[in-house]
């Protein structure tokens, strides 16, 4: 088979692909039809995943789980867009990496609003004005975003997702040479995750200006000649500035944890997390939270985090916990645990299982 032959059958077989693609969205509209008669939610996160799963386990010599994952994510979004377009609020400014985790995983056709804090975004949600929202939750660097924590204990939203996003910087400039470069915008966290790099590319004598975001950085890297900006690679991207470098953070391991959410529930999918807030009375009495332990270990269920948060009454302050822990809530021996604990632990979601 010759060249012209093989590319002749490439053509045949996306004219077979853009067909069943064209078959499936039709049956998409007529599921949203019904789901918005229904009233249900158009996003379903163990629906998605069985079926990434199923298509993992037939095996394929060129598509492995991330590369089937890819794909799919963006036939999700449009079909998510074909049934109902929906906003969805995230911690801006547009490039941040908030932004780029929504983008993931809602696709680059849905409606996005950048909020200018973790509090609008909840806000957004609340009154409808958007129906997901992106927010981080923890870095395995910097640990656990309180606000997002706050938030979650004290409102009726739940998280019904999870995105794991590698934090990867970019050396971006519209220069042609390093040695034109006068200045560099950045965030004071990114200059600092980026040492070796600007040590090791002999930029440590040029002027390093903080700003509020990489998203910042970047716009003002094209607005000023002779910068350049360390940022996302989607913050370059949207203000047209060549990458230069990528992947320069002196760390690979540097993860952020953003979690999706809104006003509804997720049915379990097999292999789900579920996040609580547990607030007990009477903390400062010995033994208490080894109490509550006991009772999770006795049930057979596996926590995955548990961490310490102040909580500022009229009189004083005390602590609760964001637990982590395997398992939906639907599931018998978890919905022993908050029977047990009716007043003291509050859902915060059941969602699927994100692997790092």
């Amino acid at each position: 088979m010759n060249l012209n032959d093989k590319r002749s059958k490439i053509d045949a077989i996306d004219d077979a692909i853009f067909e069943l693609l064209n078959e499936r969205l039709a049956i998409v509209s007529e599921i949203g039809k019904e789901k918005l008669k229904a009233g249900a939610s158009i996003y379903r996160p163990e629906r998605e995943k069985e079926i990434i799963d199923r298509l993992a386990q037939k095996g394929s010599q060129y598509l492995n789980t991330p590369a089937i994952e890819a794909i799919y994510q963006e036939i999700f979004a449009i079909s998510r867009n074909l049934e109902l377009p929906e906003r969805v609020a995230y911690l801006g400014p547009l490039g941040s990496y908030t932004h780029q985790a929504a983008e993931e995983r809602f696709g680059a056709m849905s409606m996005y609003l950048p909020m200018t804090n973790i509090q609008s975004v909840f806000k957004a949600v609340q009154l409808g004005r958007a129906k997901y929202g992106v927010v981080p939750l923890e870095n395995n660097t910097n640990g656990m975003v309180g606000d997002t924590i706050d938030l979650l204990a004290n409102c009726e939203l739940k998280i019904i997702a999870e995105i794991i996003l590698p934090i990867h910087h970019s050396f971006v400039s519209d220069c042609e040479r390093l040695e034109m470069i006068e200045r560099i915008y950045s965030k004071d966290i990114a200059f600092g995750q980026c040492n070796a790099f600007i040590e090791s590319h002999h930029l440590q004598d040029i002027t390093r200006i903080p700003v509020d975001s990489t998203a910042k950085a970047a716009q003002l890297a094209k607005q000023v000649p002779n910068s350049a900006a360390i940022c996302s690679k989607i913050a370059g991207k949207l203000y047209h500035l060549p990458v230069m470098f990528d992947n320069i953070e002196d760390s690979s391991k540097n993860k952020t944890r953003f979690v999706i959410i809104s006003d509804f529930a997720n049915l379990p999918s097999g292999k789900d997390k579920t996040s609580v807030f547990a607030h007990l009375k009477d903390f400062e009495k010995s033994g208490t939270l080894l109490a509550l332990l006991k009772d999770f270990s006795q049930r057979g269920i596996n926590l995955t985090k548990i961490d310490s948060r102040p909580i500022k009454s009229k009189s004083d302050f005390s602590f609760g916990f964001y637990i982590d822990f395997e398992g939906h809530r639907d599931d018998p021996h978890i919905k022993e645990l908050f029977e047990a604990y009716p007043n003291e632990i509050k859902w915060l979601g059941s969602y699927v299982k994100t692997d790092e």
